[in-house]
């Protein structure tokens, strides 16, 4: 069968990026960023509590981590709720024993399935992201507007009432989104979002209901990409993270303040044999002077004042 015409139409193809949401920028010669208390680093932990329904659909595509086996896939099910079972207050713990006030990324269901969870997060002093409704609700172009409004109004809705908080920040399932994703994220109350993985620096991003602030969320030190996805060992994990630390840590030192950002899953970095790596990351970092870690909200702020 030919390839129908259409596959190459692309409706806003031109010169230059493909789209206008921001404009192209050098890192290396904006204005420096001075975090408070003339930190060199700001550290962002990220930890994803996910929900991977049985029965997710295959269409349009599977957000990472989904179950693969035959319906009902109880082994892979079960996997990932270790994490929202135990591996969530292993990590809970480690930050408790660190003294670290950081961020979930938490899929709205969570808030009805697991209340418990949310609470625990809350009570830790960490701030609630909202992680779409579920890992089978994909963001995507294909769905309509009114679907993918309802979609991020009932995750945020679940999860601002079950924690207590303004849940400003979001993170798509699967980083995933569509034409209209930005646009509806600001509309229901969301400043920043952490599903652009183009940075080291918060930027502005322009959408028709205002600006939408894009925080950096590394890809490739994902805990959940490098074992799963690149099947690299825990030990490459930490050292792949201690040298992307290293090499902002050296930039910070002449090009002003970075982001370091740990993206973390619950039923990855929550298992036994996974959570001494963890320890061991965190260690390296806060051993050197001038790191600040907070909450993703707080970092965005403080950005925000100067960008």
């Amino acid at each position: 069968m030919p390839m129908p015409d259409s596959y190459l139409h692309y409706p806003v193809r031109r010169y230059g990026m493909d789209h206008d949401r921001y404009d192209w920028s050098d890192l290396f010669t904006r204005k420096p960023i001075q975090w408070p208390g003339g930190a060199r680093i700001a550290l962002s932990v990220v930890t994803h509590l996910q929900h991977f329904p049985l029965d997710m659909p295959a269409k349009p595509f599977k957000a990472p981590g989904a179950l693969s086996m035959p319906y009902p896939d109880f082994r892979y099910f079960t996997n990932r709720d270790y994490g929202n079972r135990i591996g969530v207050f292993r990590v809970l713990r480690l930050l408790a024993e660190k003294g670290l006030r950081t961020s979930f990324a938490i899929n709205g269901i969570i808030a009805s399935r697991y209340p418990a969870v949310i609470r625990a997060v809350v009570d830790g002093g960490h701030e609630v992201v909202a992680h779409g409704l579920d890992m089978g609700k994909v963001h995507h172009s294909g769905l309509e507007p009114e679907a993918e409004d309802a979609i991020i109004a009932e995750a945020l809705r679940l999860l601002r009432a079950a924690s207590g908080q303004k849940v400003e920040g979001w993170l798509s399932p699967g980083r995933a989104q569509g034409f209209n994703t930005p646009e509806l994220l600001v509309k229901n109350g969301v400043t920043w979002s952490l599903d652009w993985a183009n940075d080291d620096l918060p930027y502005e991003m322009r959408t028709k209901e205002g600006p939408l602030l894009a925080m950096p969320q590394a890809y490739e030190t994902d805990d959940q990409v490098v074992a799963n996805e690149y099947f690299h060992s825990e030990p490459d994990w930490v050292q792949q993270v201690k040298d992307r630390f290293d090499v902002l840590y050296r930039e910070s030192a002449d090009y002003g303040g970075r982001v370091m950002s740990l993206p973390l899953h619950s039923w990855v970095s929550g298992m036994p044999y996974r959570v001494e790596y963890l320890r061991e990351v965190l260690d390296y970092i806060l051993s050197h002077d001038g790191v600040w870690c907070a909450p993703v909200g707080e970092i965005a702020a403080a950005a925000r004042a100067q960008v």
